[in-house]
């Protein structure tokens, strides 16, 4: 069964809206709403409903001046990389969007993360059938 969400349903709405306004970007998870691109998450709802956005050096600067905001806490730990935007600003899409945009722009130039795979059964994994392999008897030609 899938964990149901605590955040505003507002704050939750006007998320979906936003990444609506790019294609290429799906909201992900269902107690936290996020989103990511080539492994590296860039966007995500807090569970107050606060937008936490990843954006580079000079523009995350910028935004924290321009809005008059701070970098993103979670569990007592400041996210380096991510703005709390503004309840004000959420509300506002279309001036979100472009901020929004940079942010994906920022991590599409980031070298992809490696991905994880699902570790085989206990005893199927590769070593075993090398084990397997050696131990049975070759057939001469």
């Amino acid at each position: 069964m899938a964990k149901k969400s605590n955040i505003p349903a507002n704050a939750l709405e006007r998320y979906e809206k936003l990444v609506a306004t790019h294609p290429d970007v799906e909201r992900k998870g269902a107690a936290m709403p996020y989103t990511s691109l080539n492994g590296h998450m860039f966007s995500f709802l807090t569970p107050d409903g606060t937008l936490a956005l990843r954006l580079p050096d000079e523009q995350r600067e910028a935004f924290l001046k321009k809005y008059k905001t701070k970098l993103v806490e979670q569990h007592g730990r400041v996210m380096k990389e991510y703005v709390a935007v503004p309840p004000s600003l959420l509300k506002t899409t279309g001036e979100l969007k472009k901020v929004f945009a940079r942010s994906v722009a920022y991590i599409a130039s980031l070298k992809p993360k490696a991905t994880t795979r699902k570790k085989a059964a206990k005893g199927v994994g590769k070593k075993t059938v090398k084990k397997v392999a050696k131990k049975a008897p070759r057939k001469k030609r």
